[in-house]
């Protein structure tokens, strides 16, 4: 294992970027540009060689490249875990081919249009508590993204797996430890860990399961075959992991994002509750625009990638909010266009890996926006120096105060 190295000041992003770098955070999409005109291949020493490419043809080839990259690690680490059989830590994303097919299949139906549909009354529900806490008090101000965008999905995410409401700060510190600062931490305690956490409450499941309407996510699981074979311990709690992990930060990050950019822009804000019809397009664009995620994969042969040398056993980052901000694909790409008709974003990613949660991500990000809007329709920024966006591979605001009214 190689311990990240104290921060530098870089001084060159096509050769000394590091995406978990606080300054790469606030200014991600300016180094996209700035990259995508001279280097669209970025190389970095940080974590033992990774790529950054920021071109939508190249991020298209990779995702779609299963020979040359391997889905084995999708969080850059100091460290590669070697799993074996194409499986991966958190199946499916993780998996390769052919087992990544079963594995995704088989997590389809819970996420599919009439399962999330029927979350929906649930989540605006909860949406509406918290703004009723946010206004209970006359509060002329607020932060929406540590009193409203970040406890959405943690609960949605808690109430489909049958987990604890009230662990929602614990599920954020798995976060922030796993995909904000990967290896860069304090010493855990063995029972503080993601691992110990689901452990138990796999067992607690194991022993007293859910069965019809009480069934949960976890039941579904552990009840759950491929092919006539009980899903391993592994398999069981790598899926669980991959739910909580990535059905929490990359949603929150999309609602936050959404509500500084409406904080900025009143004619925005305006058109959006004027205009039903023109939701779903602000929906996409939101999507487009403030794309959350870099996925990353695993070099497992020498290469070429659009005129760049690939080195095997580096790491590659696959970042679709740079893809989605391409000018050789979308028009007026750094801006943000309301109705814009034709958007065929890549925020949900690209190949076999495309987020099987986007249902999910597209209702809670509807609804949060929505609800807020029409409860407080008039904000502003607060102060936009105050603005703290996340570290590493899932970019949105973590701290985002607004002044209401």
């Amino acid at each position: 294992m190689t311990d990240v190295e104290p921060r530098q000041e870089i001084s060159d992003w096509a050769t000394e970027f590091n995406h978990t770098d606080p300054e790469y955070a606030a200014s991600a999409p300016e180094i996209w540009a700035d990259l995508r005109g001279r280097c669209p291949v970025a190389h970095s020493d940080a974590f033992d060689g990774t790529y950054l490419p920021t071109r939508h043809a190249d991020v298209h080839t990779i995702a779609n490249d299963t020979d040359n990259y391997s889905s084995n690690g999708v969080i850059v680490t100091p460290w590669r875990d070697d799993v074996v059989g194409g499986v991966g830590f958190a199946p499916p994303i993780t998996s390769d081919p052919p087992f990544h097919r079963a594995a995704r299949r088989l997590l389809l139906p819970p996420f599919g249009p009439k399962a999330i549909a029927d979350l929906e009354p649930w989540t605006r529900e909860f949406c509406n508590s918290l703004i009723d806490e946010l206004l209970a008090s006359d509060a002329t101000a607020a932060d929406a993204a540590t009193q409203y965008a970040q406890h959405i999905p943690v609960q949605v995410i808690a109430h489909m797996l049958g987990l604890p409401a009230e662990d929602g700060d614990i599920f954020r510190g798995f976060i922030h430890r796993i995909v904000e600062t990967p290896g860069q931490g304090e010493e855990i305690a063995p029972e503080d860990t993601l691992d110990a956490y689901l452990q138990i409450k796999i067992e607690e499941h194991r022993a007293n399961p859910g069965l019809g309407d009480d069934a949960d996510l976890i039941d579904y699981l552990i009840a759950a075959d491929i092919d006539g074979t009980p899903l391993s311990d592994d398999h069981i709690f790598g899926s669980i992991a991959l739910l909580l992990i990535a059905g929490i930060d990359t949603t929150w990050s999309s609602i936050g994002a959404s509500l500084w950019h409406l904080a900025q822009h009143p004619e925005a804000r305006r058109r959006f509750i004027a205009e039903p019809e023109v939701r779903p397009f602000a929906i996409e664009e939101f999507l487009r625009l403030y794309a959350p995620v870099t996925m990353a994969r695993i070099v497992t042969n020498d290469h070429d990638l659009g005129g760049c040398p690939i080195k095997a056993d580096s790491w590659m980052l696959l970042p679709f909010p740079a893809a989605n901000r391409d000018p050789d694909v979308f028009d007026r790409a750094d801006e943000f266009i309301i109705d814009r008709q034709e958007n065929r974003h890549a925020a949900f990613g690209l190949g076999i890996h495309r987020c099987l949660g986007s249902n999910l991500a597209r209702m809670e990000l509807s609804v949060a926006i929505e609800t807020w809007l029409e409860r407080i329709p008039e904000f502003s920024l607060a102060d936009p120096e105050s603005v703290r966006w996340s570290t590493g591979q899932i970019r949105g605001p973590r701290l985002l105060p607004v002044l209401l009214g």
